[in-house]
């Protein structure tokens, strides 16, 4: 049954013969703002870095130092042998950026959620979700007993319908994106904070895309709008703008304490390989030495979203240097995915199931690196073949679905 399950799974062949098989593409260099596939320059409006830092000389040189130190990596979990001085240095220096009074390193960002959204609620609590949040924050709310609650997308009426029917003397954990990584828009902290305060439950939010993009230095999306001390916790990664791999979550310490010994994705994990964690470190003190580099990031935001609009392209309500550009028809992605890769600009699609058909779109992603030029390149090869194949061709009849679905 197994081998007949898995040989009728054929859908990504399909797309390949199709010509339009968006994914898994190969990158023969670094991450930069142009980047090497198939031997050929490509303008990289993909990428998660949104710093530009993957390649910076002192991440690269505290890699190296790290391996010559410590080696290629840990043998273990944080749980049994696997803690190095340089985690706990890390972990000192995550608390003291992000403004909590302690932090613990997971092995990814998924795993950061895995572990604490399923290990916090019991089975008699509660975990409530927006319903746009992250596949990790729904993954790590299957693995819990607790009952699990969605609300609609930022929708405030919705969230309080939900916490109305919550038990008031259970954990109620509220868990949002604080930057949503499709739509790149705001979660509405301020008023999750103050229906949080009337219905007696707790929030976390998932800063993965905020971190050193919101807030003074890059704090994150609790410090863009002055709640970082009413936040229970934050989440973060290193795979965006710190350029490496791994994630924390940062709390009180109690609440550090009771997930280092019941964690479950940190206890039986390896731990981040050195490099990785000197790397983290090192993005750290040069974000907060280079303040301009945020600065610049939101340069190329505005200026992108000026060119965007101006070409008449539909960009959602994005508030980040992530670009949602609706083209509402699957084939219409990935017909634009390939023509413009063909084309040398590399963008991402995002399609059904992810979204429904009438919502699929472009994700467009700035970094601090990225040149006027550049924008204005990328810009234009879409907007030609956008044309070329009718993205701009809609109906008077044509009602497209919600954006917020």
């Amino acid at each position: 049954m197994l081998n007949k399950k898995m040989a009728s799974y054929n859908i990504p062949q399909k797309v390949m013969e199709m010509g339009f098989y968006p994914y898994f593409r190969t990158i023969e260099s670094e991450q930069h703002t142009v980047v090497k596939i198939n031997g050929k320059d490509t303008l990289m409006f993909g990428s998660n870095s949104y710093l530009g830092l993957t390649n910076h000389p002192k991440l690269k040189e505290a890699s190296k130092k790290a391996i010559d130190k410590y080696g290629s990596g840990c043998a273990g979990s944080r749980f049994l042998n696997g803690t190095l001085d340089i985690h706990i240095e890390l972990e000192e220096k995550l608390a003291d950026y992000v403004q909590k009074d302690a932090t613990l390193v997971f092995s990814t960002g998924y795993q950061v959620n895995l572990g604490v959204i399923s290990s916090i609620p019991g089975r008699h609590d509660y975990i409530i979700i927006d319903e746009l949040d992250h596949a990790c924050i729904i993954d790590g709310s299957r693995l819990s007993f607790a009952k699990v609650l969605k609300f609609k997308h930022n929708d405030m009426a919705s969230l309080e319908k939900i916490l109305q029917k919550c038990e008031p003397d259970k954990i109620k954990l509220i868990a949002v994106d604080g930057v949503f990584s499709m739509e790149g828009d705001l979660t509405k902290l301020p008023e999750i904070m103050k229906l949080a305060k009337k219905y007696n439950a707790n929030v976390m939010v998932d800063d993965a895309h905020g971190l050193g993009v919101m807030g003074e230095l890059g704090r994150g999306t609790s410090d863009h709008f002055g709640l970082t001390d009413e936040v229970d916790l934050i989440m973060g990664t290193f795979s965006k703008s710190l350029a490496s791999i791994g994630g924390f979550i940062a709390a009180s310490h109690d609440t550090i304490n009771y997930l280092k010994h019941n964690a479950r994705s940190l206890i039986f994990s390896a731990s981040i390989a050195p490099a990785n964690a000197a790397s983290v470190i090192a993005a750290i003190d040069l974000i907060k030495s280079e303040p301009e580099r945020i600065a610049q990031l939101w340069d190329n935001t505005h200026y992108a979203m000026k060119v965007l609009k101006e070409h008449g392209f539909d960009t959602g309500h994005t508030e980040t240097p992530i670009i949602p550009i609706m083209i509402r028809d699957d084939f219409k992605t990935f017909n634009l995915t390939k023509m413009l890769l063909d084309d040398g600009v590399f963008v991402n699609p995002v399609v059904s199931p992810a979204v429904p058909s009438s919502s699929s779109l472009i994700r467009y992603s700035l970094m601090a690196t990225h040149t006027r030029s550049q924008i204005d390149e990328s810009v234009e090869k879409m907007y030609k073949i956008s044309k070329e194949i009718g993205v701009f061709d809609v109906s008077p009849e044509y009602q497209p679905a919600s954006y917020l679905k």
